[in-house]
């Protein structure tokens, strides 16, 4: 009996094989959002966020320039420097679609952010070594309580950021998947505490883990106030050395600062 495909079925055999040895489109180049607007926001919002709403939109929320700094380089809001004073007073609201058929990775959402404030509010730095307080994270007595994550190198960086804190008055969690020690010292310095976090651990591994903590006015600014005295969860500080086996040491240390030259209100389009 003859092993050979019929013609009919030999064309779908070579059509499949050209599809599967077909190399996989390549990611977008995601220099600049196509469009973006950016509005003062209304007097009396709540809530202050950044993130990808769709795989297209991105959204900030009731932001001060000074705090979309902070996000765009990656650095604590205490380490901008100069401007007028409505660079830290005012708020505005970012509205803005992404190009391509992606997701956008948080590394290229911010490099975005960072050509649309440089073009919208005319923004001209330099950066400048400063002599800063600072919280250093480093190894706590007993060693570091981390499980080292099993998620692939090679999987695919589309998706949300390794670090996203979920917030109540009463308990913050911040659940870590995939993620290093410096993502979470960045996460802290940006959204978490008033000063720079500087990541001196030495460890290099990406981790999975649970931080649960009760929120007081040492974080977030002081907006989520203080939580009940019985709380179940200790306070950010106790929770990373008890849970994480880290230790977050308040001291000084140099950090590149990002120092304003010149700044411009945007026009809202």
């Amino acid at each position: 009996m003859s092993t050979s495909l019929r013609p009919a079925a030999a064309a779908l055999f070579a059509i499949a094989n050209i599809g599967l040895s077909q190399s996989p489109a390549p990611r977008p180049v995601f220099a600049e959002f196509d469009v973006a607007s950016i509005k003062p926001t209304p007097p009396g919002a709540g809530g202050r966020w950044i993130r990808m709403q769709t795989i297209h939109e991105f959204t900030a929320k009731n932001h001060a320039l000074k705090t979309l700094l902070a996000a765009a380089y990656n650095l604590s809001p205490q380490a901008i420097l100069g401007g007028p004073a409505w660079v830290e007073s005012d708020r505005f609201d970012i509205l803005a679609k992404a190009p391509g058929e992606v997701r956008p990775t948080l590394d290229e959402q911010m490099a975005m952010l960072r050509k649309l404030l440089a073009d919208r509010f005319q923004l001209t730095f330099h950066r400048e070594p400063k002599e800063l307080p600072i919280y250093a994270l480093t190894i706590a007595k007993g060693g570091p309580k981390l499980k080292e994550s099993t998620v692939s190198p090679d999987a695919t960086p589309e998706g949300p950021p390794p670090l996203i804190f979920v917030v109540s008055p009463l308990l913050v969690r911040l659940p870590g998947r995939n993620a290093t020690m410096a993502d979470l010292a960045s996460v802290l310095q940006r959204a978490a505490l008033d000063q720079p976090v500087l990541d001196q651990t030495g460890l290099s591994a990406r981790y999975d883990f649970d931080l649960e903590f009760t929120p007081d006015e040492t974080v977030f600014g002081g907006s989520l106030g203080r939580g009940a005295d019985d709380a179940a969860k200790p306070g950010l500080l106790a929770a990373i050395s008890q849970q994480l086996g880290l230790r977050l040491a308040a001291t000084r240390g140099s950090v590149e600062a990002l120092v304003i030259d010149r700044v411009a209100r945007p026009s809202e389009n």
